[in-house]
């Protein structure tokens, strides 16, 4: 070539003019094992020079990715191959991540970018943003459809949670070198402070259980189990007829029902301590061979229809398990059906260790299926309703049951 070109510096290959800048490219190996050019941009010669010998470099040390994902394509990617078995993720990523920065390239997210999604999000209804409203029946549209906007955002904790599912994706995108930091990590989100509710007295939690036996309700046995053994919804709803020894009168919590996208799981579940069998007080067995009648009742009802194909204890009309976010609705749907507070189901935690000790249940049994170190611990609890009104309670409940010895 004549003279100075201005074309290429001696074993730099192709520099060349491009855009209001300029242009090289690296022939690299992709991770699938083909060949590719890698380019490199820059405003002067000299910045895409450098660029391009770092990608030599990197092109030397192994494969390299020649596109960058968008937010979107590698949390579809993350999702899909690592966090699969494991689905708490998926929900946050499709609700309140993707929708703000998905269309954003992964090696251009900035801290800037996910101070500022976080900040909106506490200010996005999503009643609006999902739409809710709007797949109700036109007869049924009540808030943002019809211009009336219910203000649902989201709490800090979901935005607490959100933050922390991206930074799952962003710690794995950063350990497959797609990008060199965790900007998520780099973001603080505001502590969510804990509205304190208080939880069932006694008498109210013997109140809602009298009224569910009274009206033969289905889930009669769920409530007891969840009210006396403090069992979580989704070790309720995952109890299968094996898991239950009536011989024995012990409970083994080994299964949970989990919701992930369209599907429900029942899948086993992952904590040792919970692998252990917890004694059944003499209420809980009695409302377990209610459930069992009913079961039996619905399965004649159903004939064909029935599908139970993990033998549930707590199932639907048609043998089906019953989504975890229904129990939850159920719940509070009850609570105002018996003249109660509504509480959150999880909140009944607290209550089991009061009721327990009102119905009589031995000392030690209670201390195993409260999982108390010290038998005392179980003992304090029993403070907080007057004498009168627990009997009264437990009487009602009892007689609701027809009589429990």
């Amino acid at each position: 070539m004549g003279g100075m070109t201005g074309k290429r510096g001696n074993g730099e290959g192709s520099i060349y003019p491009y855009k209001n800048g300029f242009a090289a490219y690296v022939w690299v190996t992709k991770p699938d094992g083909k060949r590719a050019r890698k380019y490199a941009y820059g405003k002067t010669r000299d910045e895409v020079h450098d660029k391009w010998l770092n990608l030599h470099a990197e092109a030397k040390k192994g494969p390299v990715a020649t596109r960058h994902r968008t937010v979107d394509a590698f949390l579809a990617y993350w999702l899909d191959s690592i966090v699969k078995p494991n689905l708490a993720p998926l929900s946050y990523v499709r609700l309140y991540i993707a929708p703000h920065l998905g269309s954003k390239r992964l090696d251009k997210l900035t801290v800037r970018d996910v101070r500022e999604w976080l900040t909106k999000l506490g200010s996005v209804c999503q009643c609006c943003a999902q739409g809710k409203d709007e797949k109700r029946a036109a007869a049924r549209r009540k808030c943002c459809a019809v211009g009336d906007c219910c203000e649902s955002y989201p709490s800090r904790r979901v935005i607490q949670a959100s933050r922390d599912a991206l930074r799952a994706a962003l710690t794995h995108a950063v350990t497959e070198e797609e990008i060199g930091k965790n900007v998520a990590s780099l973001v603080k989100v505001p502590k969510p402070r804990r509205r304190r509710i208080k939880p069932w007295s006694v008498a109210e939690a013997g109140q809602f259980l009298a009224d569910a036996a009274a009206r033969d309700d289905h889930l009669f046995a769920a409530w007891v189990l969840v009210l006396t053994l403090g069992l979580r919804r989704g070790e309720v709803l995952g109890l299968t007829w094996k898991s239950i020894d009536f011989e024995a009168g012990e409970l083994y919590v080994d299964h949970q029902i989990q919701r992930a996208g369209r599907q429900i799981l029942h899948r086993e579940t992952k904590t040792e301590d919970s692998d252990d069998f917890l004694p059944l007080p003499s209420l809980c067995l009695k409302a377990l061979r209610m459930r069992r009648a009913q079961q039996i009742g619905d399965r004649k009802a159903a004939g064909e229809l029935w599908q139970d194909v993990h033998g549930l204890v707590f199932t639907t009309k048609y043998g089906t398990p019953i989504e975890p976010g229904n129990l939850t609705r159920m719940f509070a749907l009850r609570a105002r059906r018996a003249g109660l507070r509504v509480i959150p189901l999880r909140n009944t935690r607290h209550t089991c260790s009061s009721l327990l000790v009102a119905l009589k249940v031995h000392p030690k049994i209670a201390q195993r299926i409260l999982r108390h170190s010290q038998i005392a611990m179980t003992m304090e609890v029993y403070a907080e309703a007057s004498e009168e009104e627990v009997r009264a309670a437990i009487g009602k409940l009892s007689d609701a049951m027809g009589g429990t010895g």
